[in-house]
């Protein structure tokens, strides 16, 4: 038992163990590298490094290929820190050695908390409008408003998530309950005039009996976005009401029930704030006599819903708007009027910037104190000679 308790240890702390992963984290970056071109960087991301094992299809059984970013990651990190409990005494001597270490697991942790608690949005601004939410990039959400109220809306945000087939659905601030009969993470929508033979739909009520729905396989580059599609069946206490098809390629719905008036829409998920942000001003800026980007910012008003804050700011390239915990980078445009925002929710922004500092300023005390050494033993030297 003692030779195998040894043996355990003797693995975790093997230099060996730290240049093997080296190299596996290598061939990991080589490879999804090369896979970028298939699946795009959000793809790449889910696939090679925010997992244990990173799996293959191969007709439709997912098979394990390589070891995933999370998994070589987290022996990395056991790795460093059992070798430092092993074999590292402190002394002045080797500080400088002890806080780059200690700069290299900060930088090793900061990476699993962005992966886990990092969120991106975008928000989509035209010159004079106002908003205080941003929108999901990838992720989508059914959400049933009550507009009855012409003061207030009530909203029912339902996640993508949740719409699973055979899934019900029911909440207290709903009288009535949703039932998934079927869900599409991507899918075609056309007019069954132009599809031949399609299918029978099973939307009863609104647009849906007139779209003829087709499945594609979900897609993950860059330049492509998924169009999912539900068929939602509504029962009310007395049964079965109806059955809407939604997508975020359809406009919104109108249903009355019991008096009250609901609007249906599957569209990007929403991230609301405490605070509005106002385009002002966008402004474009070319390279005489081409067509070539130059410059682009965004001048906004930002305020507070409680009134504490009112002020503008000008948001360009490397130089974000920071504000309640969240990050708006100046990221694109549409035309001359229309800016994309970048808004990024990480707690964990700052631990990457002291990791590296911390790795900086121990190379930087350890070669000091390395040629401090080497300059006294040269003086004994001629001292003696």
């Amino acid at each position: 038992m003692h030779d195998t308790g040894k043996a355990f240890v003797q693995f975790f702390v093997s230099l060996k163990l730290t240049v093997v992963l080296l190299a596996l984290s290598a061939i990991l970056v080589f490879a999804a590298t090369l896979d970028q071109t298939h699946l795009g960087i959000w793809g790449i991301q889910e696939k090679w490094f925010r997992s244990l094992v990173v799996l293959q299809d191969f007709k439709g059984v997912p098979v394990p290929i390589f070891p995933g970013g999370y998994f070589i990651g987290t022996l990395l990190l056991i790795n460093l820190i059992a070798a430092h409990i092993y074999r590292f005494t402190f002394n002045w001597k080797k500080s400088g050695i002890f806080i780059t270490h200690l700069g290299l697991i900060i930088l090793l942790v900061g990476e699993l908390l962005t992966n886990l608690w990092q969120q991106d949005f975008q928000m989509r601004l035209t010159e004079g409008e106002s908003k205080n939410y941003s929108e999901s990039p990838r992720k989508n959400e059914l959400a049933v408003i009550d507009t009855t109220d012409p003061e207030y809306d009530h909203v029912v945000a339902i996640p993508e998530a949740l719409l699973r087939p055979g899934k019900s659905l029911q909440t207290p601030k709903l009288p009535f309950r949703l039932v998934v009969r079927d869900y599409f993470p991507n899918a075609s929508l056309q007019m069954r005039s132009q599809v031949p033979n399609a299918p029978a739909s099973l939307a009863t009520t609104g647009i849906g009996p007139q779209v003829a729905v087709t499945p594609l396989p979900m897609t993950y580059k860059e330049n492509e976005t998924n169009v999912p599609a539900a068929y939602v069946e509504l029962i009310g206490p007395q049964g079965s009401i109806n059955t809407w098809l939604f997508s975020t390629a359809l406009t919104d719905q109108t249903f009355q029930f019991e008096g009250k008036t609901y609007r249906f829409v599957l569209r990007p998920e929403r991230f609301y704030t405490k605070f509005t942000v106002s385009l002002l001003k966008f402004s474009h800026d070319r390279f005489a006599g081409t067509e070539i980007d130059k410059n682009f910012s965004s001048r906004v008003r930002l305020q507070t819903d409680d009134g504490s804050t009112d002020r503008e700011v000008l948001i360009y390239m490397n130089n974000p708007l920071r504000f309640q915990g969240l990050t708006f980078y100046q990221a694109g445009y549409d035309g001359d009027k229309t800016t994309f925002l970048q808004v990024v929710k990480n707690p964990s922004w700052l631990l990457p910037y002291v990791a590296c500092a911390m790795i900086f300023a121990g190379l930087v005390i350890q070669f000091g104190l390395s040629l401090v050494g080497f300059a006294k033993k040269r003086s004994n030297q001629l001292a003696v000679a």
